[in-house]
């Protein structure tokens, strides 16, 4: 209660927020702004730099089992390898022969089965020691391809740390340096400590809420398209959905009352989402494109991510792209189709998709 009591008082503190919103009062100067979507950047920074720091002790922790595992495979298939190269001597070098030699030169039929039996056994237990080495070969071959991938990603994202980190330096230097070039630092400093925390407190939760409504639209899409009419033609080896921007924003507001303030536009190759909402505002632009790992799918790549006016950094667009799938599959839509070509144009999304027999 304590905690929703402070929260509460914060949130309508006059000297930070407006009287009409929980918003922070934006900055009346392009030099502003500027600074603050720097101060915005080192935060998000800071986030990714926490993330891969998490991912980097998680990849650390597979390679210390993959070797683990490796060692004891190493020393298992050893053994393994002794035996097999004699089952393959012995092959080779024609004692198996002798066994079949004794088969034919049984004096009964009695005799015959068991030395058939004896036979059948030797051999059985010839490729049970064969399949068991081949088996923990390829198991070993596995791990130490797997051990290899998992070091090449460990360094590349140790890599990436190191960049994020100069990133957030070199930002950091900017930031105090703008900051005590301004006119009034103090109020400068005030303004970035406040906007910082309307965007952790607020501003984040509503930009993964929109997200979050687009990734669950998506997944009725096909059924949407199945249901419409003329949006889905074919000519018995191409299909094509031709869907104008009013119809998908039709489909999305009747998917989330989010989307009464918030539009898709089409054009120039581009992919605009914009909407705002009291004091909140948010800009998605990208594209879609075709890709075909680990699956088929039309994909949203988000170019550009812009809250009350402040762009974020690239940082928080792939977090946010990882975390919600806002693709479309065609396969969802008919099992045996595959998605070729996709363009955005003349306020519509186009998409070509051929059969994947």
């Amino acid at each position: 209660m304590l905690t929703m009591l402070l929260l509460f008082c914060f949130m309508f503190t006059p000297a930070v927020y407006s009287e009409q919103d929980a918003g922070p009062l934006m900055p009346d100067s392009e030099e502003a702004r500027r600074i603050l979507q720097d101060s915005l950047s080192i935060v998000e920074i800071d986030e990714e730099i926490s993330r891969i720091s998490s991912r980097i002790m998680e990849l650390e922790a597979l390679q210390d089992e993959l070797q683990g595992k490796i060692g004891e495979l190493e020393l298992t298939i050893r053994d393994r390898r002794e035996r097999a190269g004699a089952v393959l001597r012995s092959y080779y070098m024609g004692e198996r022969e002798q066994l079949y030699y004794m088969l034919l030169s049984a004096k009964s039929l009695a005799g015959f089965f068991r030395v058939l039996d004896f036979y059948d056994l030797i051999i059985q237990n010839d490729r049970d020691v064969l399949t068991a080495y081949n088996r923990q070969y390829q198991e070993l071959a596995s791990s130490k391809a797997e051990a290899a991938r998992n070091a090449s990603a460990l360094v590349e994202v140790k890599d990436n740390l190191v960049r994020q980190r100069e990133r957030v330096l070199a930002l950091e230097k900017q930031v105090d340096s703008a900051v005590s070039a301004s006119s009034n630092p103090e109020a400068m400093k005030k303004l970035i400590e406040e906007f910082t925390l309307y965007w952790e407190n607020v501003g984040l939760y509503e930009v993964k809420r929109h997200f979050r409504a687009l990734a669950n639209a998506m997944e009725n899409l096909p059924d949407f398209v199945q249901g419409s009419k003329n949006i889905l033609k074919t000519n018995g080896k191409v299909y094509t959905i031709n869907i104008h921007e009013d119809e998908l924003n039709a489909f999305l507001r009747s998917e989330d009352e989010l989307f009464n303030s918030f539009a898709f536009h089409f054009n120039d190759g581009k992919v605009i989402a914009s909407g705002e909402s009291g004091n909140l505002s948010l800009l998605i632009e990208g594209r879609y494109t075709v890709v075909d790992d680990p699956q088929n799918a039309i994909m949203f790549q988000v170019d550009k991510l812009v809250f009350n006016r402040i762009e974020l950094p690239d940082t928080t667009r792939q977090a946010l792209q990882e975390e919600f799938d806002m693709n479309f599959y065609p396969k969802q839509l008919v099992s045996f189709l595959k998605a070729t070509e996709v363009s955005s144009a003349n306020q519509r999304l186009m998409v070509t998709m051929e059969l994947d027999l």
